[in-house]
């Protein structure tokens, strides 16, 4: 995977971070801290990896050479256990290997930030609504299942059910790791229950995930931004509250608009309103610097078409099909309701493997 020299230079930094995580002096900046000893574990962790697949490496060609031994070949209880032990060896050997080879890519420096999730319906009118809030649901029920903390931040309900679009964030261990692949189109094949015949319908929603900064990574400057705050309403436009306590955030350098009214108070709508602007700022930030376009938000959005998927939801099949890995399951029910990581697994390991190919040059 590596030649002597690059394990070297890992060397080598490990142990300029192990000076530097003693230093008193380099808790004076905290956001400095936290990156050097993030860096730090995963060092250590890799290279204890290495270590223990190369001991793993050494003892199975010990074993091999024993079962070549002319004294073990006469000793057919010994032979025996160690023809046993060799294949344990190999399969903990491939284990570490595996592991190895996903230490080896970089992480995204996003990995550990919380996620701000956006869902809005596409094309198909009630039944696209409805299925906007069965995303919902199903991510809820995820970031249950790990132990995720989720807030939602604005939500605009449909008329006759379900959500026109709804904002959330997930905080937790892993989470915009984990969540990132869900970004882009869904598209969903079902009977809706007003279909007196029978008709499949396809409708269409739209994901987008925003790694969520910390406020001290975004600063807004107060002449940078535009508050209005107007009387909150709900779906049909009924009123609901009496107060003005919608807040309409505008970022007049990018023309960026968030609205907030679920809250009573002005104040809880306003900071709910910057926190994601600050999602949608540092993401296109990092679209600038890095031309990362996989994280560009139109690109997450897409278009709302049909056509325009990452998964098909088809509900007559009971299939849930990923069309970047042509992976199909037939556990609709259970993914609906927030058994994930079936999907969410495999897209982590193909994107490891294109970064380490990527990283490679193989």
């Amino acid at each position: 995977m590596l030649d002597q020299d690059q394990w070297q230079r890992l060397r080598t930094r490990f142990a300029e971070l192990e000076r530097a995580v003693s230093d008193p002096r380099l808790f004076a900046d905290p956001r400095r801290a936290r990156e050097v000893a993030r860096e730090h574990a995963r060092l250590r962790l890799l290279l204890d990896t290495a270590e223990e697949a190369a001991r793993l490496e050494r003892e199975i060609a010990e074993h091999a050479e024993l079962l070549r031994d002319p004294g073990v070949e006469a000793d057919a209880e010994f032979r025996e256990l160690v023809a046993q032990e060799l294949p344990r060896l190999e399969a903990r050997r491939a284990r570490a290997e595996q592991e190895l080879r996903r230490l080896l890519v970089p992480p995204d420096p996003d990995d550990d930030r919380n996620s701000i999730v956006e869902i809005r319906a596409g094309t198909g009118g009630e039944e696209a609504a409805l299925f906007a809030s069965d995303l919902m649901r199903m991510y809820l029920r995820y970031a249950e299942s790990r132990g995720w903390k989720a807030e939602i931040l604005a939500m605009s309900p449909a008329e006759r059910g379900g959500l026109k679009e709804v904002i959330f964030s997930l905080q937790g261990a892993e989470v915009h790791r984990r969540m990132r692949h869900e970004a882009g189109g869904h598209r969903v094949q079902r009977v809706p229950v007003t279909e007196a015949s029978g008709r499949i319908h396809t409708s269409a929603a739209t994901v987008a995930v925003l790694p969520e900064p910390e406020e001290v990574e975004i600063e807004i400057p107060v002449d940078d931004l535009r508050v209005d705050v107007y009387r909150s309403s709900g779906p049909g436009g009924q009123s609901v509250n009496t107060t003005d306590s919608a807040v309409r955030v505008t970022h007049l350098p990018t023309g960026l608009v968030v609205t907030c009214q679920d809250e009573k108070s002005q104040h809880k709508n306003k900071a709910k309103a910057l926190r994601i602007l600050r999602a949608r700022l540092l993401e296109r930030r990092q679209h600038e610097e890095h031309q990362r376009m996989s994280a560009e938000r139109r690109t997450q959005i897409g278009s709302g078409d049909r056509s325009d998927r990452i998964r098909t939801y088809n509900f007559p099949q009971n299939r849930v099909s990923d069309h970047r890995i042509a992976l199909t399951l037939h556990n609709l029910e259970r993914i609906l309701d927030g058994q994930l990581d079936a999907l969410i697994e495999p897209l982590i390991e193909h994107d490891l493997e294109d970064r380490l190919r990527a990283g490679t040059g193989s």
